[in-house]
């Protein structure tokens, strides 16, 4: 990576627009960048750090601070433009931080969103044009951000580790301890993985102890179960279960013995309830038919009782049966003669109802004809009809001049409509002219309005988006305060946890002799000192501190932690959210947004409202031309319907004339042929009704005469000596039968009786002393439950020994399935151990990360020394020690100072200031080499040094100096940052920050001082 050129404007102390051309700079291999304290020299790298990821190393981006300078105008904004070269790419970085300005219109300031730019440099497309050709790439933030981090392969802790070199910091890691500079090299290492490694054992190992202690919980839950189902006996009690917990060792082999014995115990119980239920069976037997016996002599004498009472009552109801036995006998010789009875009933009822209606049909005749015969009637029928038939040719006649006058009143109708219709045509006509065009001007005026809409709606959808990124632009700035405000919280609840933690940490390592001495054993040797007798072991003082406590106050310190973490990336997503909706929503208000989607929004829906009736409009039109169309054809064929209609009306006329005269004659005195034909038709009904009548009652009298002699004949047949004896003996139907019922009632209980004299078993048992049927009945039902109380017994027993079997092979199905579990755990807590450092195995109680970050650590020491030693003239070397820690310290990560002039190994603290800056700088160069070959082998073209080279004589000046310009060898520069004004006569190309009321500038010069 190269820098070429980088542009700042209204950042840090810097006003106005400052331009560095680095290509010219790092020409001479080494370049000071000078100034007094508080010029700007640190925020020419913050401007640079600020350009490849977007924001500023350390505290100086912390929350409430501002990259904007203040001694910038209002309208000028804040920008830096770096031009690099890395991978073999030329690129152009330009970020804008989220700032205010003032409004274009009105008063007052509105925040600009964080803007970002990344282009390259298109050398094909610069050939052809003739000058520089850049391409755009993305105008993403975290487009541009993964871009560039992929580029370099370092994230921006790496960089400002490597690239800007912070001498107090390698200093400080110099003598730090061993945790400190772990956690150095970790952010620059990236050894997260092996962390997670470790994290992730440790948590399967949990896990598996977790399901090892389940396991056992669920087999002691078992043998539990066991206990209950085997019950309360006195085998058992003399060998109760054994009381066990989780882990204990043992726990399988009891629980197997103490089921196998209570399995034989229940066993046993069973055996013995199986013999009892038998001979209570055989008791009961007894007793059932012992009881079935007492219920059948019982009914058979009951029986004995109920046929003699019976037979005494069919001998008292003997008179009754003689009398209705004669009823029944006289009923049935009355039954032959009935139907003689109804056949003279009827033709009496028949005679009767013709002999009225003879003297009703002979009132209604004329006097002459009052007495007439049957021949007479006949006759004058006849007369009557022959009249009727001569008025038929009148009755059509008549009908016809009908029709003629419907026909003329229907005409007479048809003209008036008509002559209606003609007149509402005529006057529709004459307001044709003024119709239409009223009409057509409301298609054209329909028609603009259209028009119009469609202009409206193109400019309403834009405002519409505008005004709701602009909403969204304003919940984002709320979002993004409430996150802000969050973050404060979390990081305040995250510095105490960590207090806390690290509170009971050095409390808990102040007390650790107490917990290692209560992990001594008598006769073992002490994992400390190694001696095996303990004649004073510490104990623990009030207010101890164990692993748990501490374990459970770093884990809430990791939960806080990570809570702020998560604040910090929606802070992040609502600042980016934020800049995106307000690069949508543009420089407007959203107030102004609203109000002109409100207008336009009300212009359109006025305008679509007018355009609606358009179709309706031209609908009306076509249907008003084409109503006039029909309207000026109507009027024609109205004319010759008339005429006809006019015609039509004379021949009627003369027709119904004709008609009139010759109905005249017919009617005679009856107002209408229709009146004539029906007196005629009445006289000729009530003559025919007058001879039907005559002789329908001649008929009926011949069939009662008859009636009346077969009556007599069937009386004399059934021996009855009159024909009113003979009705007196007829019987209904149901008398009849009920008597009959009666009769067979009594010959079936005769007969019944009967067959029960003849049965021997009950003559037999009534011989016999009474029964007790409910004694014997009590006996068995006791009988019964002293079975089922048997029965129960053996049922409860096979089911206690089939449960006991159940439970016995489910807790056998149980400690198989947790042997496997076990060796798991045995297995996933060693490696757990051994990568953690806790392991006995781990000698050096070196955690995984820590053995990586070993390996890195002696890369950096190897790459360092060959720079220490051309500083230090040779004399010192540095050298990665593994030395195991004392106490419980982490070991793997010591650093040393090899001496060659006495041939000690020292620790680094021990140096004196000079030394310890050579030792710092030849570090931060290695460093520098080895995360640059871990990152990918990113070529690192262009360093910076801060501060550190005023402790340095003029000799050790010349020398560090020396290893600097030597860097040129692998075309390399290196910016030096400081006060030392000797820097100034020894490096030739130089960068002055100058510092001035209105801003900071900055000035190329050169050793004697030239611009």
């Amino acid at each position: 990576m190269r820098l070429h050129r980088l542009r700042i404007t209204a950042f840090g102390p810097f006003a106005e627009p400052q331009e560095i051309d680095f290509d010219s700079l790092s020409g001479a291999g080494i370049f000071l960048l000078h100034g007094p304290t508080g010029a700007g020299k640190t925020s020419v790298l913050d401007a640079v750090c600020y350009a490849l990821y977007g924001s500023v190393p350390g505290s100086r981006q912390a929350p409430g601070t501002s990259l904007r300078s203040d001694h910038a105008a209002g309208d000028t904004p804040t920008e830096v433009t770096l031009e690099l070269t890395a991978g073999g790419r030329r690129l152009e970085i330009t970020r804008r931080p989220e700032q205010d300005r003032p409004k274009k219109r009105g008063t007052g300031t509105t925040k600009d969103k964080a803007q970002s730019w990344l282009r390259e440099y298109d050398r094909e497309g610069a050939g052809e044009g003739g000058g520089e050709h850049w391409r755009a790439l993305s105008r993403s933030h975290q487009e541009i951000g993964e871009e560039i981090e992929q580029l370099l392969g370092m994230s921006r802790e790496q960089f400002c580790q490597v690239v800007l070199l912070p001498q107090g910091e390698f200093a400080r890691f110099l003598r730090a301890d061993e945790a400190a500079r772990g956690r150095l090299l970790g952010r620059l290492f990236d050894t997260r993985r092996f962390a997670a490694v470790e994290t992730l054992l440790g948590d399967r190992r949990r896990t598996a102890e977790a399901k090892v202690r389940a396991g056992d919980e669920q087999v002691l839950h078992t043998a539990q179960r066991l206990a209950q189902a085997a019950g309360d006996s006195a085998d058992l009690r003399a060998w109760p279960l054994p009381r066990h917990q989780p882990g204990d060792p043992g726990l399988a082999e009891a629980i197997r013995a103490w089921a196998a014995v209570a399995r034989s115990c229940a066993r046993e119980r069973l055996t013995v309830a199986e013999y009892a239920l038998a001979a209570v069976e055989g008791r009961h037997a007894a007793a059932q038919r012992a009881a079935e016996e007492a219920r059948e002599l019982d009914r058979l004498q009951r029986r004995h009782a109920e046929t003699t009472r019976r037979a005494a009552l069919l001998a008292e109801a003997a008179p009754e049966r003689e009398r209705v036995r004669a009823l029944l006998d006289r009923a049935r010789r009355g039954a032959l003669v009935a139907p003689a009875l109804e056949l003279r009933g009827a033709a009496a009822g028949a005679h009767m109802a013709a002999a009225h209606a003879e003297t009703v049909a002979r009132s209604v005749l004329p006097p002459q004809y009052a007495e007439a015969g049957t021949e007479q009637l006949a006759t004058l029928e006849q007369g009557l009809r022959g009249d009727l038939g001569a008025l038929g040719a009148a009755r059509r006649a008549e009908q016809r001049s009908a029709e003629i006058r419907r026909e003329r009143a229907h005409l007479e109708r048809e003209s008036r409509a008509a002559e209606e219709q003609q007149q509402e045509t005529a006057e529709w006509l004459g307001r044709w002219d003024a119709a239409r065009a009223g009409l057509a001007g409301r298609v054209d005026a329909a028609q603009q309005a259209a028009t119009l809409a469609e202009q409206l709606a193109g400019k309403l959808e834009p405002a519409r988006l505008h005004l709701h990124a602009a909403e969204r632009r304003d919940a984002f700035e709320a979002d993004a305060e409430r996150a802000r405000g969050e973050l404060l919280t979390a990081r305040e609840e995250s510095t105490a946890a960590r207090e806390h933690w690290l509170e009971l940490k050095e409390t808990r390592l102040r007390g650790i002799a107490a917990e290692l001495a209560a992990a001594l054993v008598a006769g073992e040797p002490c994992a400390v000192c190694g001696a095996d007798e303990h004649p004073a072991p510490a104990r623990p003082a009030p207010g101890h501190v164990d692993s748990a406590a501490e374990d459970a106050a770093h884990a809430r310190f990791e939960q806080v932690e990570e809570r702020r973490a998560d604040v910090e990336r929606r802070l992040a997503a609502a600042r980016q959210a934020r800049a995106e909706a307000a690069a949508a929503a543009g420089e407007a208000t959203t107030a102004e947004l609203r109000e002109l989607a409100s207008d336009l929004s009300t212009r359109h829906a006025a305008a679509h409202t007018a355009a609606a009736g358009l179709h309706a409009a031209r609908e009306r039109l076509d249907r008003a031309e084409r109503e006039h169309a029909v309207r000026s054809a109507d009027r024609l064929e109205a004319e010759v319907r008339a005429a006809g209609r006019a015609t039509r009306r004379e021949a009627l006329d003369e027709e119904q004339a004709s008609l009139e005269t010759e109905l005249a004659q017919v009617r005679g005195d009856a107002p209408s042929v229709a009146a004539r034909a029906e007196v005629l038709e009445d006289r000729v009904r009530m003559v025919t009704s007058a001879s039907a009548a005559l002789r329908r009652a001649e008929t009926t009298a011949a069939r009662l005469k008859e009636a009346d002699g077969q009556l007599a004949d069937a009386a004399f047949k059934a021996g009855f000596d009159t024909i009113e004896e003979a009705a007196d003996a007829v019987l209904p139907e149901y008398q009849r039968t009920g008597l009959q019922h009666r009769m067979d009632a009594w010959q079936a209980e005769e007969a019944m009786l009967a067959d029960r004299r003849g049965e021997q078993d009950t003559a037999a048992a009534a011989a016999l002393p009474p029964a007790d049927p409910d004694a014997a009945a009590a006996y068995a039902d006791r009988a019964a439950a002293k079975l089922r109380s048997a029965g129960s017994a053996v049922d409860a027993s096979r089911v206690r020994c089939a449960e006991l079997d159940r439970l016995s092979q489910q807790a056998e199905r149980e400690l198989r399935a947790l042997g496997p579990l076990r060796q798991a755990y045995e297995r996933v807590a060693r490696l757990a151990g051994l990568t953690a450092g806790t392991s006995a195995d781990n000698e050096r109680k070196m955690r995984l990360e820590a053995y990586v970050l070993a390996a890195r650590l002696e890369q950096v020491a190897a790459a360092a020394t060959v720079r220490l030693l051309r500083m230090s003239g040779g004399r010192y070397t540095l050298v990665h020690s593994d030395a195991k820690a004392s106490g419980r310290g982490r070991s793997g990560l010591g650093l040393h100072v090899v001496d060659a002039w006495t041939g000690s190994e020292r620790d680094t603290a021990t140096l004196s200031g000079g030394e310890t800056f050579f030792a710092s700088l030849a570090l931060a160069l290695g460093l520098a080499d080895v995360v640059t070959d871990e990152a990918g082998g990113m070529r690192l073209d262009t360093l910076f040094i801060d501060e550190g080279f005023g402790s340095l004589d003029d000799q050790a000046l010349d020398e560090v100096l020396d290893v600097l310009d030597s860097l040129r060898e692998r075309d390399r520069s290196v910016g030096i940052v400081s006060h030392v004004a000797d820097l100034r006569t020894r490096v030739q190309a130089q960068l002055e920050i100058v510092k001035q009321r209105g801003g900071s500038v900055v000035r190329h010069r050169t050793a004697a001082g030239t611009p």
